[in-house]
Order: structure tokens, then C-alpha cells, then sequence
């Protein structure tokens, strides 16, 4: 996203107009920092972090990696790895 300087009113409800194309880049739940300077405010917004149950949503999501070992294989690699560390 390019950054841009976009003048907004204030309303006599003390709030903010901004326009369409802002408005475009706003989602409902959206949060913002807002720091009070001498000059005026700055908004950031929030990075939510992504929840354990999103996180393994997506996962479940992503399926099986069709190239994983199988238990067995892993096993197996442990006790080669054994085998040659204790013949070593």
C-alpha cells in the first residue's frame, strides 16, 4: 500500500469523515492505536496474533503433508542413527 496524505473533517459529532477509498481498507473489529501529539493524533493499526484455534484451523485446512514419514519410518531413522552413534 502506497502512503499518502488524505485530509479528513471533522463532524460536529466529533467524528471522523473519511472517504470512500479509505474506507475501502477499513473491516468491521479492525483496531487502532491512536498516540496524541502536539501537532495532532497518529492511528496504527492493531496486528492481531493469529489464535491457537485459527492457527490449527488452517492446518486442518493445509491437509497431511503427503510426504511426511510414517511413524514407522521415524522409528526406523531413530534406531539406524542409534545403531551408528553406538558403533561409533
Amino acid at each position: 500500500m502506497m502512503r499518502k496524505a488524505i485530509i479528513v473533517s471533522v463532524t460536529e459529532q466529533k467524528q471522523l469523515e473519511i472517504p470512500a477509498e479509505i474506507q475501502a481498507n477499513l473491516h468491521p473489529g479492525d483496531e487502532y492505536i491512536v498516540w496524541e501529539t502536539k501537532d495532532g493524533f497518529l492511528f496504527k493499526k492493531v496486528q492481531k496474533n493469529l489464535a491457537l484455534d485459527n492457527l490449527l484451523e488452517k492446518v486442518k485446512e493445509l491437509g497431511t503433508d503427503p510426504n511426511q514419514p510414517t511413524l514407522e519410518e521415524i522409528s526406523q531413522i531413530v534406531r539406524n542413527i542409534r545403531a551408528s552413534n553406538s558403533s561409533a
